[in-house]
C-alpha cells in the first residue's frame, strides 16, 4: 500500500539521520475506504493525489506546532505491506481523519518512493497558513482563506537521493533556505 507520511524539514533530517520513518506507530495517509467514499472517484491516481493532499495538510499542522521549522510542507511517499497499516474505525468517518492510517512499524527511509516538498515561492503562504490554522479550525473564514492559499501550491517531487539537498534547505545561510 502506498502511504504518505507528513513531516517537516527537521523531521526529514531526523529520518535521514536514523535511516527510518518512525518511530512506530505513526500516522500516515493512504487511499482508505472512507477517502474513496468522500472523493467519489475510481481513478487511483486521483485518489492517491487526494491522500497526498491530506498528508500535506497534516504537515502544515506539524508546522503550526513547530514555529521554528522552515515553512515548507514535507510528505514522504512510501510503499508498506498492507498488514503494517490500520485504520481507526472510530476516526474513519471523522472528516479530519479521511485517509488517515497508522503504521505499525518503522519504515526504512531507503524504501521511500519519493519526497514531496514545497517550492521556495510557497514559504510565505505556508508560514501564514500555519499561523492561521487554529483560527481556521475555529470557523474563521478569513483564516480558512489563508490556509487554502498554502494548499494552492503544488508540492514538488524529489527522488530519495535528493534528501541531503532538501535537508540543506534548513541551513540559515542556504540561498534556497531564506
Amino acid at each position: 500500500m502506498r502511504v504518505y507520511v507528513p513531516l517537516t524539514l527537521p523531521g526529514l533530517a531526523e529520518a535521514h539521520r536514523t535511516g527510518a520513518l518512525g518511530p512506530a506507530p505513526f500516522t500516515a495517509y493512504a487511499v482508505t475506504p472512507a477517502l474513496r467514499e468522500w472523493y467519489l472517484s475510481d481513478d487511483i491516481e486521483e485518489l492517491e493525489y487526494a491522500a497526498l493532499n491530506r498528508a500535506a495538510l497534516a504537515s502544515l499542522r506539524l508546522l503550526a506546532t513547530r514555529p521554528g521549522s522552515p515553512p515548507r510542507r514535507v510528505v514522504v511517499a512510501v510503499d508498506v505491506p498492507d498488514g503494517d497499516t490500520s485504520v481507526d474505525p472510530d476516526r474513519g468517518l471523522d472528516p479530519g481523519a479521511l485517509g488517515e492510517v497508522r503504521i505499525a512499524a518503522a519504515v526504512p527511509l531507503p524504501k521511500a518512493a519519493a519526497v514531496h516538498v514545497d517550492a521556495d515561492d510557497a514559504r510565505q503562504d505556508v508560514a501564514a497558513a500555519a499561523a492561521a490554522l487554529g483560527a481556521a479550525d475555529q470557523g474563521d473564514d478569513d483564516a480558512q482563506f489563508t490556509v487554502d492559499g498554502a494548499e494552492d501550491h503544488e508540492l514538488l517531487w524529489f527522488a530519495t537521493q535528493e534528501v541531503p539537498n532538501l535537508i540543506a534547505l534548513m541551513a540559515p545561510d542556504s540561498e534556497d533556505g531564506r
